[in-house]
C-alpha cells in the first residue's frame, strides 16, 4: 500500500510479480536443479514476499521516482539506494521476528532484485549463484513486467518483444535455469500480463 501511495500503476505490477514468481518458482520445483531447495513453503513465501521488492522506494523523491525522461547519473544512483533501504527497513522488522521465512526472503529480494548473473548488477556486484534464488526468481519477473507495462515515454512491449529481450540476458541478466523456466511457462505469463 506505501508503494501504491507513490504510484498509480505499482498495484497492478505487485500483482503481477508475485504471480510471475509464484508459477516461476512452481516450475522450478519441478523442472531444475534448484527443486531441492524449492518446496510448498518457498513457493508461497516468495509469491507474498515478492510485493516487497520495491518497498525502499517509498523514500526516493518523487522528482526521481516519477521522472519522464532518462535519469542523470546522480538520479540513477539515488534510484539505486532503494535496493539497500528497502533491505534495511525490513530488517528491523525481521529483527523482531528472527527466523520469519517470509521477510527474510522478502530482505534477499528488496536487496538483490538488480544484480545480474555475470555480476553487472547493483548493489553489490554479485555473480551467478552468489545471488540467492528468490532473488534471480524476481529478476526475471521484475523485468519482463517492465518490458511489458506502458512508461510515459514508450507502449508496452508485446510478449513476443519481452521474450525476445529476457533471451538476451540469458547468462548475463538472467539465471539459465530461471530463463529455461521462463520460457517453459510462457503462456501463462503471457495470460497473466493480459488479465491482472
Amino acid at each position: 500500500k506505501l508503494a501504491e501511495s507513490r504510484d498509480e500503476d505499482t498495484g497492478g505490477h505487485l500483482e503481477r510479480v508475485r504471480e510471475y514468481c509464484r508459477e516461476l518458482a512452481k516450475d522450478l520445483r519441478s523442472h531444475s536443479s534448484y527443486s531441492d531447495h524449492i518446496n510448498a513453503e518457498f513457493i508461497d513465501c516468495i509469491q507474498h514476499a515478492a510485493p516487497l521488492h520495491d518497498i525502499g522506494k517509498v523514500a526516493i523523491p518523487d522528482g526521481i521516482l516519477q521522472k519522464p525522461g532518462k535519469l542523470t547519473p546522480e538520479e540513477f544512483e539515488a534510484m539505486k539506494s532503494h535496493t539497500v533501504i528497502g533491505a534495511d527497513t525490513l530488517q528491523l522488522v525481521f529483527n523482531s521476528y528472527p527466523g520469519n521465512m517470509f521477510i527474510g526472503m522478502g530482505i534477499e529480494i528488496a536487496l538483490y532484485h538488480h544484480e545480474r548473473w555475470d555480476g553487472s548488477g547493483y548493489p553489490d556486484g554479485l555473480v551467478g549463484k552468489n545471488i540467492p534464488l528468490p532473488a534471480r526468481i524476481m529478476a526475471l519477473a521484475d523485468v519482463y513486467d517492465a518490458l511489458r507495462s506502458d512508461r510515459c515515454y514508450r507502449k508496452g512491449l508485446t510478449h513476443d518483444q519481452a521474450r525476445t529481450i529476457i533471451l538476451e540476458g540469458d547468462g548475463k541478466h538472467f539465471d539459465p535455469e530461471v530463463v529455461m523456466a521462463f520460457l517453459r511457462i510462457e503462456g501463462v505469463f503471457a495470460r497473466i500480463g493480459h488479465d491482472i
